[in-house]
């Protein structure tokens, strides 16, 4: 555990007086509001499951945030897959350099940078009640939703391991005996067309549900290729399916079986040599959204197919509930991509493209070459593939929810493995051109034991604890070399068999105090662990595996929520802070190209949240929220090797210790990828048109604050004011159920950086273009 809090942890209070105050105001200003200001509609109860039970947003001791209804379907109307949550809930951030297969998630300004398709995370991802580990599986689509929790701050006790930074959590809708559905098809930009549906009733009454649903999302090409002057980049057709049956043959029992399966056939990251000059982090005239110059790599395709089917069952006994549920998952594809994002002539006679910089005698690798965009000095192609399956299984027994005190307890056990085939078309002086396969294999096990009680002391005080064991073991092998290496004589031992395994106890204890009919004071101090983690990509390129151990977390959480003006206004507030003992970090790319993950000393952060929504009139409903975190890596010796030679500005001193001169330290820097600000907003309304039809309208807007996106600081890589907006205006018949929108996503065109690769040129990847659209739907029933 990390024990006791440095003294130095106190400098960040210096940096929380106006995120305190603010606040502080808003409690006192809160608190003087009359309870019942107003008269007519009210916010709606929002039901979370944070704990493993449903219960009131209002009454967990714990940062949790919503997103439902059309808020959430907004989000997906221009065919986005589940990057567009980021922003969207205070503290979460999300971004990939995978394209549509493997998301990374980033709460209070904790997240994992890598890459890698065997990368653990620290934001666990769970459908419904189920964990998906690897990140290809995190992709699924998201469809026929109940809504999205976000929950805050470790969650070690009741989710287990890799969740030190928090959980994001999709609930599905789930059949029910009532007769319901809908259907939803829509065209935009790009030819993108979006079709989706859900149908589900009784098959037998009172016995037997079931509902199906299903999305298809296509685009047709939209980016240029400007060597080959084809439009032959941005497409892709995504297919994904749910089958749910509910089977209750009596009041005490029920089994809730759910398969789904999804075949996606797209384009994976679109990487953009040379967007930034050496000195600036702004686009510059390299940059065309929709041309791009790749003289390798296919045009970047993509292919992923992934199946699952989880059994979820509940005995409701006469005191407690007993619950299992038992999942297997397994995907497998692949990603390629032309990684310098440029085109390296060796010939030195390709013709340049008008209005682009180009170097006429580059030094790669592999001798003077023609490079454009700009200066490339390495020509780099990869094509990496996930071949994965897990079999996680749960049972937990479960007190009746009344009474004064209420518990939990359970036992868990998770089972997986992961083949990623990396195949390297980088020279790196070596056969230029010549492919280069290297298979490794991961498998993890581990198995937890939990429980949780919580006890009403009186009727406004309530206290809950819980503490949970777990065993977790990795193995690693490498199951074929890449051959060129072997042609060479490389010895393979570089890479022999690694196996690692841990144990950690984690626990958490939190208060909550009613102070009123309609407000909680809480406090939360909770740990958690992020499981030893073994990266193994760099085989491929003649280096040893790295080994990081595990990172363990201390958190400390005070909150207060409340519903004010007559239930029109909801208000959810925290600070935080907490200190990491062996943060895992990833360094990825640099002068060296490597991909390790190596453990700093400490990780420090603190900030604070706050969600709102306001009923402003009973048809104009406002939502807002905003995130400030403080992040610092604390180690004085951990240092790595920035940008390639002369390629970007880096702001860290150099490391007095390394011989070389170009590593830099990293003692202080911000964690990398942690926003330290998101804002969120929405309007809503809805206007009448006779006595059974509305017009409504719908906007939403994120902001992203700076972010410094690789370990090292430099002044390329930095990003800052980053926002996007999408609107939603339509017409709808309620007695019908059908109803037709205009809508539009990143309504005002922003190119915001996303990402960068630095070993070879400054190249970078951006966000999703502008796009505007028609949607019809019908819906029925529920």
């Amino acid at each position: 555990m990390c024990g006791q809090y440095p003294t130095n942890f106190r400098r960040y209070f210096r940096n929380l007086p106006g995120a305190l105050l603010a606040s502080g105001a808003i409690l006192l200003a809160t608190a003087g509001l009359p309870a019942h200001a107003q008269i007519g509609g009210v916010l709606e109860e929002i039901t979370v499951t944070a704990q493993k039970r449903e219960e009131s947003l209002q009454d967990v001791p714990i940062s949790v945030a919503t997103i439902s209804g059309e808020r959430l379907n907004v989000l997906f109307s221009g065919s986005d897959d589940v990057l567009a949550l980021s922003a969207r809930i205070p503290g979460l951030y999300a971004e990939s350099s995978n394209g549509r297969a493997a998301p990374r998630f980033y709460l209070r300004g904790l997240g994992n940078i890598d890459f890698d398709l065997a990368a653990s995370q620290p934001v666990s991802f769970i459908m419904d009640d189920v964990v998906m580990e690897n990140v290809v599986l995190k992709s699924f689509p998201l469809f026929d939703l109940k809504n999205v929790e976000v929950i805050r701050g470790p969650q070690g006790t009741l989710f287990g391991r890799n969740t030190t930074a928090g959980i994001v959590k999709i609930n599905t809708m789930r059949p029910s005996q009532e007769s319901s559905g809908y259907v939803r098809g829509s065209w935009a930009t790009y030819d993108t067309v979006n079709v989706e549906g859900a149908v589900g009733g009784s098959l037998i009454e009172d016995k037997l549900a079931v509902r199906v649903s299903g999305i298809s999302r296509t685009r047709s090409d939209w980016i240029t290729n400007g060597y080959t002057g084809q439009k032959s980049i941005g497409d892709y057709d995504e297919l994904a399916g749910r089958v749910q049956l509910l089977f209750t043959p009596s009041d005490q029992f029920s089994a809730l079986l759910s398969y789904q399966l999804r075949n996606l056939d797209g384009t994976s990251s679109i990487f953009r040599a040379n967007v930034f000059d050496t000195g600036s982090n702004s686009l510059n005239q390299n940059y065309d959204r929709e041309t791009v110059y790749y003289d390798d790599g296919d045009d970047n395709p993509q292919g992923y197919d992934s199946n699952g089917f989880t059994a979820n069952l509940q005995w409701d006994l006469e005191r407690t509930t007993f619950t299992s549920i038992t999942s297997y998952q397994s995907a497998d594809g692949f990603s390629r991509g032309d990684i310098d994002a440029g085109v390296v002539d060796l010939t030195q006679s390709v013709q340049v493209p008008a209005g682009i910089t180009f170097d006429p005698n580059a030094p790669t690798f592999d001798g003077p070459a023609l490079t454009f965009p700009g200066t490339i000095i390495v020509s780099s192609v990869t094509q990496d593939g996930a071949d994965t399956t897990q079999f996680t299984q749960e049972f937990r027994f479960a007190s009746q929810p009344e009474g004064r005190f209420n518990w939990q307890v359970g036992g868990f056990y998770f089972d997986s493995d992961l083949e990623v085939t990396t195949e390297s078309f980088a020279s790196f002086g070596f056969a230029p051109g010549s492919q280069q396969d290297t298979i490794v294999e991961q498998s993890n096990s581990t198995w937890a034991v939990f429980g949780q009680g919580s006890y009403d002391l009186s009727d406004t005080f309530t206290v809950t604890a819980g503490v949970r064991y777990t065993e977790d073991e990795k193995d690693f092998e490498v199951l074929q070399f890449g051959q060129l290496w072997l042609d060479l004589g490389i010895p393979t031992f570089i890479a022999g068999p690694i196996n690692v395994d841990d144990d950690q106890t984690s626990w958490e204890l939190s208060g909550n105090w009613a102070i009123s009919d309609r407000a909680n004071l809480y406090g939360r101090y909770a740990t958690g662990f992020r499981a030893q983690t073994i990266q193994g990509r760099d085989v491929a390129f003649l280096e040893t595996p790295s080994v990081a151990q595990p990172e363990t977390i201390e958190s400390i959480e005070l909150g207060y929520k409340t519903e004010l003006l007559n239930q029109r206004m909801r208000l959810n507030m925290a600070v935080f802070m907490y200190e990491l003992d062996d943060m895992q970090l990833s360094v990825i790319g640099g002068a060296a190209n490597v991909n390790q993950v190596i453990n700093a000393a400490k990780g420090e952060a603190v900030g604070f949240e706050l969600d709102a929504e306001w009923l402003l009139t009973d048809r104009l409903l406002l939502t807002a929220g905003a995130s400030w975190n403080d992040t610092e890596i604390k180690d004085s010796t951990l240092s790595t090797a920035p940008c390639g030679s002369g390629l970007c500005t880096p702001l860290d001193p150099v490391d007095p210790t390394d011989f070389s001169g170009r590593k830099v330290l990293l003692d202080g820097n911000p964690f990398p990828r942690a926003p330290e600000t998101t804002y969120s907003l929405t309007l809503q309304y809805t206007a009448p048109v006779g006595a059974s039809s509305e017009l409504f309208f719908l906007t939403d807007w994120a902001y992203t604050g700076e972010i410094n996106m690789p370990l090292y600081e430099a002044v390329e890589f930095k990003t800052d004011s980053q926002f996007e907006g999408g609107l939603r205006f339509g017409y709808r018949n309620l007695d019908s159920g059908w109803d037709v929108a205009l809508f539009g996503r990143n309504i005002t065109d922003e190119d915001n950086v996303l990402g960068f690769v630095d070993f070879s040129n400054n190249a970078g990847f951006v966000n999703e273009p502008r796009v505007w659209g028609i949607e019809f739907g019908y819906q029925f029933g529920e």
